[in-house]
């Protein structure tokens, strides 16, 4: 199984987003762990190398399993781990290898073009305290089948 971090950065009422070219949604920067490598360890060096900012003392704020079904068929899984920092270091990278990056108002993020699932966490972290845990199960061209959701008391 797959396991993928992200990151929120909150600056002011503002978050950094990438807007990835293959189907121009945004996404909260992250990418995949490597071998050997903690949760948190993964969404700092993921940060910073699509952003050039590295995040201080990241919290986690959700872990989501996404399930890939094709013909009634588990065909892919992966596990995210998301986390949330408003504190942070260096400069912004003119251009991200990953896609564009920009600042976006808060209240204008949940209208942006992502993955539905992406829209529930940003939603979560926005409005609510705590862990979120979830499932989303999507067809292999990521439109969004079910979600399932536990919330930390």
């Amino acid at each position: 199984m797959q396991r993928v971090t992200n990151c929120i950065l909150h600056k002011d009422k503002e978050v950094l987003l990438l807007q990835k070219p293959s189907r121009n949604w945004w996404v909260a920067p992250g990418g995949k762990m490597e071998a050997g490598e903690s949760v948190r360890e993964a969404a700092v060096r993921e940060f910073r190398e699509e952003t050039g900012i590295t995040v201080k003392d990241p919290v986690v704020r959700g872990i989501f399993t996404f399930v890939i079904i094709e013909n009634k068929q588990h065909y892919s899984e992966w596990m995210m781990f998301t986390f949330e920092a408003r504190k942070w270091s260096g400069t912004m990278l003119e251009q991200s290898p990953e896609g564009r990056l920009e600042w976006m108002p808060v209240e204008e993020v949940l209208h942006l073009p992502m993955a539905a699932g992406d829209r529930s966490i940003f939603q979560h972290i926005f409005q609510e305290k705590g862990v979120l845990y979830g499932t989303f199960h999507y067809t292999p061209d990521y439109q969004l089948i079910r979600s399932e959701f536990q919330k930390d008391e």
